[in-house]
Order: structure tokens, then sequence, then C-alpha cells
């Protein structure tokens, strides 16, 4: 992992709204990110978890695996066919070596924070950092399996790697070391800061009570994913739902990364903006169709930049999952590709509500979780307006005329009129199955959320509950594959990746596979 080991420490490119101070200072020693104080390294360590991590590649290619998105040219469409990109170490070579950066500053924050360290005593700031190492951690390990982890990611004194090519650790051993980290978290926020991080934290601006809420949503997901290997599965759902309990309480407390304005792009966006490979999912679009949803009515755009307001439009237009023709501006796109300011959610509220009523439901307390789930769309419709709000008032897109909305935005009201009409009788009939569709529909977005929709669609697929249906009929993607500056350069890694066709065949350990 020597090219990953040896990355620069990239100055912050996100943040306009700080002074010219902070900017100066984000930009000191740039390619020695240990004689940087934590609170700059943070600072880059959130914002690329944001662009790169969790809103970047990895979302753009499960989008079209999970059917919110269709890839309708170049990689996307390959990746729409099964033909080349899933199976091959060069597509998510550049994420690959993201997530290890942002993996190696956070252990650096944590390190200089840490007894004997150069901050010693900024335990708020070591809170967070530790927080950032889980977040990595498990969209390292969720995402490719077995990876390289406990070796991984660490430099001696000098920045320099301690491991040129670290060994593969198991994801149940990964998963171990999350929640430890989790758990450290917990208890370094009880603390304080001898420095404060402030306005570098670009999620919280150093609010404690906020990240130690994220810390137990965090766990709370992570839990969640571990429910096909849990030898206790009513002990692990009351374990879920005492984490969320002690998360967010309102969508103002939600992990949003919300710095992106004219010249700093939602990531979706700027992919869309730059390479057009993305189109509207006709699978999406008959979900919502059959529950009447009015979020139809928001949801989809027609090449002529003109709001589609249901399948009865002239300009409803849908590319169909796993056969579209590879043709830019041709189907239908969703209104979020245009959302050029929506924010990136490393949790959202939406999301924790949906945890709790899937908990609720497993345990057998259906009227409770038939409450939680209102209360979720509903927060989910707020969600979608929020996009479709970033979506109308795009620079880039008004510079060239803007998009023809045709339709009112959807209330709260009307949300919970949608739940009461259309959600509830599929809930009393298959309370599961409604929640996780719901869930589902909910992550569809410029929010970088159809990650978190993959590792759903995977785990119910270990637990035999195959409740979202996908209409691509190519082979789908179980797992990711390794980057290929590690597969060429560590002897246990190119091993590991082989022809690379494994992602097709072993899902990971979480998912009832083997690595």
């Amino acid at each position: 992992m020597a090219k990953i080991m040896a990355g620069v420490y990239g100055a912050v490119v996100l943040l306009l709204s700080c002074s010219d101070d902070v900017l100066n200072a984000l930009n000191k020693d740039k390619d020695h990110p240990a004689g940087v104080e934590s609170k700059y390294i943070l600072a880059e360590v959130i914002t690329s978890t944001a662009f790169h991590n969790i809103g970047g590649d990895i979302n753009t290619y499960v989008s079209t695996y999970v059917e919110h998105e269709a890839g309708i040219d170049n990689q996307l469409w390959r990746a729409e066919m099964r033909t080349g990109e899933p199976s091959l170490a060069s597509t998510y070579n550049n994420v690959w070596e993201s997530l290890y950066e942002a993996l190696r500053n956070a252990r650096i924050a944590i390190a200089q924070c840490s007894e004997g360290g150069r901050e010693e005593g900024n335990l708020v700031t070591r809170g967070i950092a530790r927080i950032l190492e889980a977040y990595n951690s498990a969209l390292i390990t969720d995402m490719f399996g077995d990876a390289p982890w406990s070796e991984a990611a660490l430099v001696d004194e000098n920045g320099s790697p301690k491991y040129m090519t670290p060994k593969i650790d198991r994801q149940e051993d990964i998963y171990t070391g999350i929640m430890a980290c989790l758990d450290a978290a917990i208890a370094d926020l009880q603390g304080a800061d001898v420095r404060g991080i402030g306005n570098y934290d670009l999620l919280y601006a150093g609010d404690k009570a906020k990240w130690l809420k994220l810390a137990y949503g965090l766990k709370a997901r992570y839990t969640l994913h571990l429910l096909h290997r849990t030898s206790g599965q009513a002990t692990e759902l009351d374990r879920i739902l005492n984490f969320a309990s002690q998360s967010f309480a309102s969508a103002g407390e939600q992990a949003a990364f919300n710095v992106y304005d004219a010249t700093n792009y939602n990531p979706l966006f700027d992919f869309q903006w730059s390479r057009d490979g993305l189109a509207a999912s006709e699978s999406l679009a008959e979900k919502l169709i059959e529950r009447n949803d009015p979020r139809l009515r928001r949801v989809f755009t027609g090449a002529d930049w003109m709001q589609i307001e249901n399948q009865n439009s002239e300009n409803y237009f849908m590319a169909p999952n796993g056969s579209p023709e590879q043709k830019r501006y041709y189907y239908n796109t969703s209104t979020f590709v245009y959302s050029q300011l929506a924010p990136t959610m490393f949790m959202s509220y939406h999301e924790l509500l949906f945890i709790q009523a899937e908990a609720l439901a497993r345990k057998g307390q259906t009227d409770e979780a038939k409450t939680v789930l209102k209360d979720a769309v509903i927060a989910a419709v707020a969600n979608t307006e929020t996009g479709i709000a970033a979506a109308m008032n795009a620079p880039d897109v008004n510079r060239f005329g803007g998009l023809g909305f045709t339709s009112d935005p959807v209330s709260a009201d009307e949300a919970a009129e949608y739940f009461d009409t259309s959600v509830a009788p599929l809930f009393d009939a298959n309370p599961l199955q409604e929640i996780m569709v719901q869930k589902y529909l909910a992550f569809h977005g410029a929010s970088g959320e159809s990650t978190e929709a993959y590792n759903d669609v995977r785990r119910l697929k270990a637990l035999n509950e195959n409740f979202i249906t996908l209409k691509n009929p190519n082979r789908f993607p179980h797992r990711l594959g390794y980057g290929n500056s590690d597969t060429t350069t560590n002897p246990e890694m190119t091993a590991a990746f082989g022809d690379g066709l494994y992602v097709y065949s072993e899902p990971v350990w979480w998912a009832g596979g083997n690595r």
C-alpha cells in the first residue's frame, strides 16, 4: 500500500466560507500531515470523506447496482451492463486511495491528541478523529470485504509508511475494530479540548454533543449490518434501539456536509455535469408509480430539462435497467443530478428512523414500528425536497435557463396523507418489506445514500429477504474490487483479487460470504 501511504496531505478546497487565515493554515506543510495541527487535518478528512468517499465513485457506481440510477454512457454504461467495470481493479482505484488517505490522516490526528502527542489533552478532537477512522474503515470493509486495516494507513515519526505491503485483515476483525473506535470516541467526547477544533469541524463546528449522537447512530447502523452474523438477534435488536435512542432527535442534528456552492459542487452534480453518464431508472419509477408516491412528480426531469409530472407525461422516458442504449441526452434523468447545492449525508435523520422502524418490526412491535415509519417517510420526503430545491437553485444550471418545474413541493401534510393512504396498507400486509422499500426510496437522491441502500440490498439477500425488486437481468456485483495501486504492488492483494470476477460470486462476510 505504498502509494496510499505516501499520498500527500491536500488542502481543503471546499471551504469558501472560511477566512483567509483558515485557508492559509490549511495549506501549511502539505507533504507531511503529521506536522499539521489536528484541526486542519480533520477539516481535510471531513471534506474528502464527504466528497470523495461518501458522495464520489462508490456512490455513483452502486447507484446503478441498486437501480436508483441507470448507467448510460462510457464506464457507467459498462457498469450497468456488467461488462468490464465492476470487475476491474482500475474502476475504484481513486476512491480506494482516498479512503486510505482519510484513514491515515484520521489516525495521525488521533496519535497527535493522545498521550505523548503534540496535542495531548485534545480529547474532543481525538473523539472526532476516532469517528472518522471508524467511518472510513467501515466504507472500506463494507465495499471491499477483507482488506488491509491493522497494518494499513500507519506512519512512523517521519511520516513514512510503517508497512509497504500491509496484510489483509478479515472483515469480522475490522468490524471489531470499528466498534472499538466508536466506543473510544464516545469516551473521548465526554471530555474537553486543550485547543478546540471550532469551525474547522465542517459538520458540527466542534459541538461534541452532536458528534456523540452521530457515534451512537453509527453504532446502530453497523450493528444492523451484522444482523445476519449475530447469534442472538433479539439482543442485538435491543442494542440497536438503545443506540438509536441516543442519536439524532431531529433533522437539525443529522450529519450533513453542507458547504457546496457555485464553485464547489455536490459530487453527484459534479459527475453528471461533466460526464452525463446517468439516466433515470425505470425500476425505481415503477416503485413510485405502484405506490402513487407524490415524489414521482418531483424527482424526474426530461432531456429538455422539463420536470416530469407522472407516467402519463409526454416526456416520460425512463432507461430500462440492464439494457439501455449507450446514448446521452436521450432518456429522462433524476432531478437530483442537477442538485448542485445538496448536502452529502454522513448519516441522516431519516436513516436513523428507518433503522428504528426495522428493529421494532423485527421484534414484532408493529404498532410502534408503524408510528416511527410514518415519521421516517415524512422526514425522507423533506430531504427529497431539499435535493429538489438544490436543483432549482443550481447556479450553473440557472446560467443556462434552469430547469422547468411543473409541480408544487410535497408538503409534510401531503407526505402524511401519502403514508396513511398508500404506505400504511402495504405495511399492514408486510411490515418489514414496506419499511425496507420506503428506506430504499428515501435513499434515492443527491445525498450519497445509495451506498447504504447497497448495504441494505446485500444484507437482505443474506437474510433471504428479497424485499427490493431489482430488474437488471445481468449479474449483480456483491462487492467492489480492490484498487490496482495495491493489486499491482502487494502480492497478497494480487492473489486475493485474481481476475476480479469474485465480485459476482462472493458476498462480503456480513452478507454471508467468507471474506
